[in-house]
């Protein structure tokens, strides 16, 4: 009898043994340590519960971003570099990405905007943007060899959207390498060195955007004014300090009329002429036909053309003529600064 039951507790002993070694295995081959059929790098980052609820507006810089154009020399959109040395989870040569690179770039410049403050705008939201990011990738590799090795260069432009006009243009670069360790890589580790230098070519695009921007129009933002030179940072294009509208030089002396009651009568003060101050703009409308009713925000200001005096902001404008078809857009005033329109209306 005692026999038996040492044989039946050998048994059980080797199914436990077993059950623990299937469950091990198919820990190490989810987690990496073993090639499974997929050996696509995964870019998306995991949610950490609890986190913050979301980033909070600070801007009243409003921008979409459209979709970086990826112009490396590459054949595959989603090939990030190769590797000479093993990486735990990836067959061959290659490091692949589950998407297209020029995907991960746009997604990571938003997110920075949007971590900055700034409102970006997506869906039917867009058309009432500012402004309007957009760029191309020109190199963005990570090799995995002795060091993991990662060379990133992005070119981004900002555009005005109310005059079409380019406020900033630079070229972002973003150079490292990192020691592995003894153990060397797994899918995660390279994404996640990815996913960090991204990070800082970003910071880096936003915070040069930033800086330049404050000085044409500081209104949009609530930090103080200036231009600071940022490592890995060309600028091709950036606006200049907004300056005020002159004031009109005073007539001389002996030309200056006498208001009031003179010998041929009374003399009529000139006519108010609207400009643009330091705390105001200036808002010329013309429209072809002229003629043509001006609506501000929904309020009736007169006859095209128009010389208005505005408050800061982004106003909507509708112009309306008996015969034609209305047209209504957005319109950016900036104070201390004359912004002109040309509407044409159609039948």
């Amino acid at each position: 009898m005692s026999s038996l039951l040492r044989r039946v507790a050998l048994v059980m002993l080797l199914s436990a043994v077993a059950g623990c070694s299937t469950v091990k295995d198919a820990k190490d081959s989810v987690t990496g340590w073993f090639n499974g059929s997929d050996s696509t790098l995964s870019v998306t980052e995991k949610k950490v519960p609890g986190g913050s609820s979301g980033p909070t507006l600070k801007y009243a810089a409003t921008l979409r971003v459209s979709k970086y154009v990826d112009q490396r020399k590459v054949g595959n959109p989603r090939l990030l570099g190769i590797t000479t040395q093993r990486v735990r989870g990836v067959d061959g040569k290659e490091l692949l990405l589950d998407q297209e690179i020029a995907n991960i770039v746009t997604v990571a410049i938003k997110k920075q905007f949007d971590t900055e403050g700034y409102q970006v705008l997506e869906g039917s939201n867009a058309s009432n943007a500012l402004f309007e990011v957009s760029g191309a990738i020109k190199e963005l590799t990570l090799n995995v060899k002795n060091r993991d090795e990662i060379n990133i260069a992005i070119e981004t432009t900002l555009k005005d959207l109310a005059t079409g006009k380019v406020v900033w243009s630079g070229l972002v670069t973003e150079k490292n390498d990192r020691f592995a360790g003894v153990s060397g890589n797994n899918k995660d580790d390279v994404i996640a060195y990815l996913n960090k230098e991204l990070r800082i070519a970003s910071n880096k695009t936003v915070e040069a955007v930033s800086a330049s921007l404050m000085v044409s129009q500081p209104e949009l933002f609530n930090l103080t004014a200036g231009v600071k030179p940022i490592p890995g940072v060309t600028v091709y294009v950036a606006p200049a300090a907004a300056k005020p509208a002159p004031a009109a030089p005073a007539a001389p002396a002996t030309m200056m009329p006498s208001y009031g009651v003179q010998p041929g009568g009374v003399v009529p003060p000139p006519a108010y002429m609207p400009r643009a101050s330091e705390t105001t703009g200036l808002l010329l409308v013309n429209t072809s036909p002229s003629r043509a009713k001006v609506y501000l925000d929904g309020v009736y200001y007169g006859l095209s053309p128009l010389r208005l005096e505005m408050e800061p902001a982004v106003h909507a404008i509708s112009v309306k003529l008996e015969g034609y078809k209305m047209v209504t857009e957005k319109v950016s005033v900036r104070k201390g600064d004359n912004t002109e329109m040309e509407l044409n209306l159609e039948r």
